[in-house]
């Protein structure tokens, strides 16, 4: 077990190959006070269910947000079959929070009005705490994040959100999200949290564009397939543009050879999943036709990294930071052999989080990025 030394957001890391009762050691190592919340990060190689619900039913707490992970972020950088969790003190934090049940039949404009009460009713609640964000955690084979954070970021006004969608490691079979010791699937949880702490929400990519496009001719966009590229079969002529033969196309190409789409002067990935059998690409985000795509060039990912790191100290060391990175980042860092300096700037800067399968930040649903926040301590500690 490793706690973490942070002096506001509590954190413990837990092996799954070393203990019997994950939770149990949980409990044992997070400090006894009152948590507003807690989330939980559980590998898929654990109970999420099961841990999340002992987490709630034998801490003082008022709340577990738990996700299945692709790979969990601790104190020693990129990790596996871990689980993570970190506890927000009452001291500090004040939340409300929503479960979003079956996505695919949500109704937005009454989300909407309910999260703008909610957060209301927050702010009149803890007047005292000036610093507020929002939080989501979405089922990452739901294929409903887009229209998801568009209903929210319309409650949200001026407050910032973040988020990740859950993962599977690499299996793409079940993406569970839970909620107070219950797993739900095709659901989401939303966090509204009031804070003393001042906070930085952000959200980075290492990509510049090409020269190389790629229209979408032949799409189904409900189901995120692109099924002709340049009115070729999609996965070939992807493989031909960058230069792979299509028997080599794997996460590992997808990683280092990402797809954006150009939104004035940003740029975001519009991420690939796999390869169907026939030869249809699947993706992790909406994908529509008349869409022109351009192969993106990666910038070096540690040295991106660090500069975003060093960034965040500015003009105070974070106390913590937590993000939601994409599996497909941790994936193209272990081909550049990587990952090891990039686990020695997170345990330097005292990150925690877990690889995802999309990242939320503000309006948009978003692919190989990372997005999070940075806690530093408030004006009167």
């Amino acid at each position: 077990m490793t706690i973490g030394t942070s002096k506001l957001v509590k954190s413990v890391c837990v092996d799954l190959n070393k203990v019997d009762d994950p939770a149990a050691e949980i409990i044992k190592g997070l400090p006894d006070c009152h948590y507003a919340f807690l989330i939980a990060l559980v590998s898929p190689e654990g109970d999420l269910q099961t841990i999340s619900s002992i987490l709630q039913k034998q801490t003082h707490i008022d709340h577990v947000l738990g996700t299945r992970t692709a790979g969990e972020i601790c104190a020693t950088g990129y990790s596996e079959s871990k689980v993570v969790v970190l506890g927000f003190p009452a001291s500090h934090f004040r939340s409300t929070i929503r479960l979003i049940p079956e996505l695919n039949k949500t109704n937005e404009m009454q989300l909407s009005r309910d999260i703008l009460k909610e957060r209301q009713a927050l702010q009149s609640a803890c007047p005292e705490f000036e610093n507020e964000f929002a939080f989501l955690l979405a089922d990452g084979l739901s294929m409903r994040e887009e229209t998801l954070v568009l209903a929210i970021s319309t409650a949200l006004g001026s407050t910032q959100l973040f988020g990740g969608s859950s993962g599977d490691g690499l299996r793409f079979e079940s993406a569970p999200i839970s909620f107070d010791g219950e797993i739900h699937e095709n659901a989401a949880v939303l966090l509204l949290a009031r804070s003393c702490c001042k906070i930085k929400i952000f959200r980075e990519g290492h990509f510049e564009p090409s020269e190389k496009r790629l229209v979408v001719t032949g799409a189904i966009p409900e189901e995120r397939l692109v099924t002709e590229i340049n009115a070729e079969s999609a996965a070939p002529e992807y493989a031909r543009i960058v230069g792979i033969d299509p028997g080599q196309l794997s996460p590992f190409v997808f990683a280092s050879h990402p797809i954006v789409v150009s939104v004035g002067n940003q740029h975001h990935v519009r991420a690939i999943q796999k390869v169907e059998d026939n030869h249809h690409l699947r993706f992790f985000s909406s994908i529509d036709e008349g869409m022109v795509l351009t192969v993106a060039k990666p910038l070096n990912i540690s040295d991106h990294l660090e500069s975003v790191l060093d960034n965040l100290k500015q003009p105070e060391e974070p106390d913590l930071i937590f993000i939601c990175d994409c599996i497909l980042r941790r994936l193209e860092a272990a081909q550049k052999d990587e990952l090891e300096r990039m686990s020695a700037l997170l345990s330097k800067h005292r990150v925690y989080g877990f690889s995802t399968y999309g990242e939320q930040h503000n309006m948009l649903h978003v692919n190989q990025t990372l997005t999070g926040i940075a806690f530093y301590p408030p004006k009167d500690a």
